[in-house]
């Protein structure tokens, strides 16, 4: 995620085109992103509950095979994203940001193979409670994509200007060194070591390999319908104009950063419920998912806050003001961020019901919920409120919202329902 801002942020500077051709480019890759992404959730618990019930051959094993599984995963998908001009036309995109868009997604797409490696590793850091490492790679990697950017995509110190593929290249150096990085630590630091989770990389275990999948299809197919709901709403942005879609894009990812910390404190929170639920120990459980629970939404409060109080301070950041067409795009956004600032409770909530269902295994009605809140819900609102009652981009932002609310309700319900419908270990 810090690796996409900084990218939007720069590009922004070159105009609101450039802008919404990246955005829609990155609407589309992390749609695929978020599947992958989701085969590796499935990870924490699994790691978690053979940790709880001290079973480390187990982990190992987990760990591997999620790096397998997200693998293979990245072969049908580079041969989808090569196809994005010919994907966003269909959708109803203008040849010119069509094309602009794939000129960056030809390489950007090369970044999913490190991406999704990395959000495996880190299931496995996160599991054995190493946290530090992933903030500190996160941290440099956005420096080092932002001293990339600023080379590549303006053409500073003898490189050629090269735009929106520079932006790209410097996405595809950042994750992979992230990567490495972060392997370098799992198999040098002592506790994390003796795992040796890169052993015997080669060899597939084909029972815990379909396990993951059993488990992270779901996990994947929940977040992409969230995904989905985010994308379809771009694409409907699009439909409304080329700056509506410039300043979606900016509120969208400062909402994005914010959904960082709820995100990080879910994961927590799932690999908390998941040890709990391997030691059999139900108020651990109780404490664990209700915790993850109020923080996040303390968090979100104070988010909200600052996009009712600040937002153009916060827009400002992603535009070049000089240029004629930002005080423009400033607006829409300013008006967007105040819509977000109520579906980001929403949007922190059913995360962390969602994770904390997941550390219980419960993966299969998560999805359910989605796909009802998300697509039937959110979906049908933004595009009802967008066009035919003609609120436009601001009718989309609140069909955001509804949907998000929707899912945290039945997410939360369901969790403090856990007793009764059978999602607690026998004692």
């Amino acid at each position: 995620m810090a690796i996409t801002t900084t990218d939007i942020i720069m590009v922004g500077w070159l105009g609101p085109v450039e802008l919404g051709a990246v955005v829609l480019a990155n609407n589309l890759y992390i749609l695929f992103w978020f599947f992958g992404m989701g085969m590796t959730q499935a990870i924490i618990p699994l790691a978690a509950q053979a940790l709880g019930r001290k079973a480390p051959r187990d982990l190992r094993r987990t760990v591997r095979m999620g790096l397998w599984a997200v693998a293979l995963y990245c072969l049908p998908v580079w041969a989808v994203l090569w196809f994005t001009e010919e994907i966003l036309i269909l959708l109803g995109q203008s040849a010119e940001l069509a094309a602009l868009a794939a000129d960056y997604m030809r390489v950007m797409q090369w970044t999913m193979l490190p991406a999704l490696a990395i959000m495996a590793t880190r299931a496995f850091v996160t599991v054995m409670n190493r946290p530090q490492i992933v903030l500190w790679a996160t941290i440099g990697g956005a420096v080092l994509n932002a001293a990339l950017n600023y080379v590549l995509i303006f053409g500073h110190f003898g490189f050629p200007r090269l735009e929106l593929v520079g932006a790209a290249i410097a996405s595809f150096c950042t994750q992979l060194l992230a990567f490495l990085i972060l392997a370098a630590y799992v198999v040098t630091q002592p506790r994390l070591r003796r795992f040796n989770i890169f052993g015997r990389l080669w060899r597939l275990d084909w029972p815990v390999f379909w396990q993951i999948l059993r488990m992270g299809a779901p996990i994947g197919l929940t977040i992409v319908a969230e995904g989905l709901l985010f994308t379809g709403s771009t694409m409907m942005m699009g439909w409304v104009g080329t700056l509506p879609l410039a300043a979606h894009g900016i509120a969208l990812q400062i909402a994005s950063i914010t959904f960082m910390v709820p995100l990080g404190i879910s994961q927590a929170g799932m690999t908390r419920v998941g040890l709990a639920a391997g030691q059999r120990d139900l108020d651990g459980i109780a404490r664990a998912g209700w915790t993850a629970l109020g923080l996040t939404l303390a968090f979100m409060a104070l988010a909200a806050i600052a996009f009712w109080t600040i937002p153009g301070v916060l827009v400002s950041l992603f535009l070049d003001m000089d240029n004629p067409a930002s005080q423009e795009v400033l607006a829409i956004a300013v008006g967007l961020l105040g819509v977000a600032a109520v579906f980001q409770i929403a949007d922190g909530a059913q995360v962390a019901g969602a994770s904390i269902l997941r550390g219980l295994g419960d993966t299969l009605t998560p999805l359910l919920y989605a796909m009802v809140g998300y697509m039937a819900i959110g979906m049908t609102l933004s595009y009802v409120l967008a066009f035919p009652l003609g609120l436009g981009g601001i009718g989309i932002w609140w069909g955001l919202a509804g949907g998000l609310a929707s899912t945290a309700v039945l997410a939360i319900w369901r969790f403090a329902r856990r007793r009764e419908v059978g999602l607690l270990p026998a004692t």
